[in-house]
């Protein structure tokens, strides 16, 4: 009885070291890959000149209703009560229409952007589960993120960039 104890114990033991693998976990620079895949440069220039033209048709429409404003504000004295109260309506109707332009502009940004880097993010996500399998890491972690605690363990920008082949 007292040898099949031991023996239970030890093949419990060996059961229990089999079973308690190590894990692999390794940091990812995701900024830094990110900032080398060509891809995410040629979106991030698009987006700027969108967001250029977009910026600069509203200048251009809030410049005219600032040199419309400065007008009647030097005839507003040669002209009539009603004639001003028509031309504030027109300056406010002007300030919503911008005002409109502008949150208009912020949305068509936000999809854009959001179509540009979708295939970005695709692209990066399977190159990291790639990675991920070939070298056997069970976790991989953002290296720039503020909740780790601990990054000590292997880097894994190289093989992703090498996944990409960058």
């Amino acid at each position: 009885m007292k040898k099949l104890s031991v023996l239970f114990a030890a093949v419990m033991m060996v059961v229990s070291f089999g079973t308690a693998k190590a894990q692999k976990i390794a940091t990812l620079d995701v900024v830094g890959v990110l900032t080398a895949m060509p891809e995410k440069k040629k979106a991030d220039a698009e987006l700027t000149a969108f967001a250029d033209a977009k910026q600069a048709e509203i200048k251009k429409k809030a410049d005219a209703a600032q040199a419309k404003f400065q007008q009647y504000q030097t005839e507003a004295s040669k002209k009539t009560a009603d004639e001003n109260k028509a031309r504030e309506a027109e300056m406010e109707k002007l300030g919503t229409e911008i005002k409109q332009m502008q949150e208009k502009a912020q949305k068509d940004f936000q999809a854009k952007q959001d179509a540009a880097y979708e295939p970005i993010e695709k692209k990066l996500n399977d190159a990291v589960n790639k990675a991920a399998k070939a070298n056997g890491y069970d976790y991989i972690m953002d290296a720039n993120s503020t909740s780790i605690v601990y990054k000590g363990g292997p880097d894994a920008t190289a093989a992703v960039k090498k996944e990409l082949g960058l």
